[in-house]
């Protein structure tokens, strides 16, 4: 296994599940079971494995359970904090919102998307970029799910839609490294949305780069997501 890797990791688990209704009424999304345990912890697990110990949850809807269940993860040899939304801010708002609790380079996962790659890699060579940002970027030779990034020769972010995908070849796959100074772009204390708001911009300046893998990502904030998790995870 990996030796102990140094980034901070911080997952956006505050989403309201609304396509996993009615179960997600009564459980946040991320704490669906998957194979006998939270969907979460599976995820705990999986960066564990590459020495990753530090862990921030962008927490909202219903987000007690999840702190009342794991608490402050030294059961599974992590160290969990959480970072409570006062109401809903979007992916750029809950990450300002946890601004004081974030280092000067960090992962962002999303709560409900399994992605087993080299963590490890990620970081090396985030850290060996200029970028403000490295998305990972799913090959998508198969079309398994519509394309939603472009990108240039050289690996930086050329275009990223989400509802056009004419055009566009690889697929965000859930994760995404950032440097701390791209809060700068986040108005305090509003709703904002990372991939609508922030990564254009960032896009336009060149700042973006991707990390290409064929490894493929698990959404399970579906009926069918969840199922295809639990057939990989068995």
């Amino acid at each position: 296994m990996p030796g102990e890797l140094n980034m901070l990791a911080v997952i956006l688990a505050g989403g309201l599940g609304k396509r996993m209704r009615p179960l997600t009424e009564s459980v946040p999304k991320p704490m669906i079971e998957v194979r006998g345990k939270p969907f979460l912890q599976h995820q705990f697990e999986l960066l564990r494995s590459f020495g990753i110990r530090r862990v921030v949850l962008l927490v909202a809807y219903l987000g007690e359970q999840i702190e009342k269940h794991f608490g402050d993860g030294s059961a599974l040899g992590l160290h969990l904090a959480y970072s409570y939304e006062p109401e809903p801010l979007g992916t750029g708002g809950a990450l300002k919102n946890a601004a004081a609790m974030l280092d000067r380079e960090f992962l962002l996962l999303n709560g409900d998307t399994y992605l087993a790659i080299d963590y490890a890699g990620l970081a090396d060579a985030f850290r060996d970029s200029e970028a403000m940002a490295m998305i990972v970027a799913y090959e998508n030779s198969d079309a398994r799910v519509p394309s939603n990034l472009a990108l240039t020769a050289d690996a930086r972010v050329a275009a990223y839609r989400k509802r056009d995908p004419r055009g566009l070849t690889h697929v965000d796959a859930g994760v995404i490294a950032l440097r701390r100074e791209v809060l700068a772009e986040i108005p305090a204390g509003s709703k904002c949305s990372l991939e609508e708001e922030i990564f254009p911009k960032l896009i336009e300046r060149g700042e973006m780069k991707a990390w290409v893998t064929n490894e493929p990502f698990y959404d399970m904030g579906s009926p069918a997501g969840l199922e295809a998790l639990a057939a990989r995870l068995g």
